[in-house]
């Protein structure tokens, strides 16, 4: 006890004072605890609560559906082909609001238009009368002016507020093409540029696969020879390698592959000195370099072969 009538707490040298060990603990002794760290019943039951919390904001469900039957509307307008009508009834709507505010086409210049009318070069650009300024596009506009086989270029200038300038330059008819029965109007760099009617017929004619892209500088080199350029009622390719030029009276002139200016010349000659086109003949085949060689039509041959048949005898009175 101290001076106080307390009993003295033991003195120890820092450990513990531990009750008598039993059996087995010194394996527990082994086993020191580690201070410091919670154990995991205890993170549980701090952290049991909801970690995060999530409202879902009012008129989301309206959003949703709208946004649902705008997916369905649009999968049904692909799935039958009705696109191009949807996108039209929208880009007329959004130019109808431009036109409110003043964006309509008061003005459109054209100029440039010789075979195509003001009607058919607006309907290639697909302008119209709800077409707005600002939202005509003149790259596109040009890019469909120019889709157009009569229209070789094209430019498109916009004029704010409702002015719309176009200038085309338009190819030329050239000649005829005829290919697997069908007759069309070509242009001099072989662009189709529409099927054949009455108001072309002064044109002059080719025939056969590939003719329409040789066809300008086959005819440029008949132009320096006009009594064949006139008489010309169609020149026809053949197997992509040389032509026949068709007279007007039948004569079929076969001309070599090279060397056309030449046999050409020829022909000339004999028919200034010979009348040879205006004989009754059908082939003139100019095609050998060192002859000419010429077919004879079945009423010239015939007569020719009772011209040079030999006589016969005359009958003597008496002979049986």
């Amino acid at each position: 006890m101290d001076g106080r009538g307390r009993l003295a707490e033991p003195v120890t040298d820092g450990a513990a004072t531990r009750p008598a060990a039993g059996p087995g603990s010194a394996a527990r002794r082994t086993r020191p605890r580690r201070r410091g760290r919670t154990p995991i019943r205890k993170l549980a039951q701090r952290w049991s609560g909801p970690i995060f919390e999530w409202h879902i904001p009012r008129g989301a469900g309206v959003v949703g559906v709208s946004l649902l039957l705008l997916a369905s509307l649009g999968y049904g307008a692909v799935r039958g082909e009705h696109m191009p009508v949807v996108m039209a009834e929208l880009r007329d709507a959004r130019d109808a609001v431009a036109n409110m505010f003043g964006f309509r086409l008061a003005t459109i210049a054209l100029s440039g238009e010789r075979q195509l009318g003001r009607d058919k070069i607006l309907a290639a650009a697909g302008v119209t009368e709800r077409t707005s300024l600002l939202f005509l596009d003149a790259t596109e506009t040009r890019a469909r002016l120019k889709g157009n086989p009569w229209i070789a270029e094209a430019t498109v200038q916009k004029f704010y507020p409702s002015r719309l300038q176009i200038a085309v330059t338009e190819r030329k008819a050239f000649a005829l093409w005829q290919t697997s029965g069908n007759v069309a109007v070509i242009a001099d760099d072989g662009t189709v540029l529409e099927p054949a009617s009455r108001g072309f017929a002064s044109l002059p004619l080719v025939v056969g696969a590939g003719a329409q892209g040789k066809a300008k500088d086959f005819l440029a080199l008949l132009d320096r020879y006009p009594l064949i350029r006139n008489q010309m009622r169609a020149s026809v390719l053949v197997a992509d390698r040389r032509w026949n030029v068709k007279l007007a009276n039948g004569i079929n002139v076969r001309l070599p592959e090279t060397d056309v200016a030449h046999a050409l010349d020829i022909l000339v000659q004999l028919d200034r000195d010979k009348k040879i086109l205006s004989r009754d003949i059908t082939v003139i085949d100019l095609r050998l370099p060192d002859r000419v060689v010429v077919r004879l039509s079945d009423e010239a041959a015939q007569a020719r072969e009772e011209q040079f048949k030999p006589a016969k005898p005359k009958r003597k009175a008496g002979d049986v």
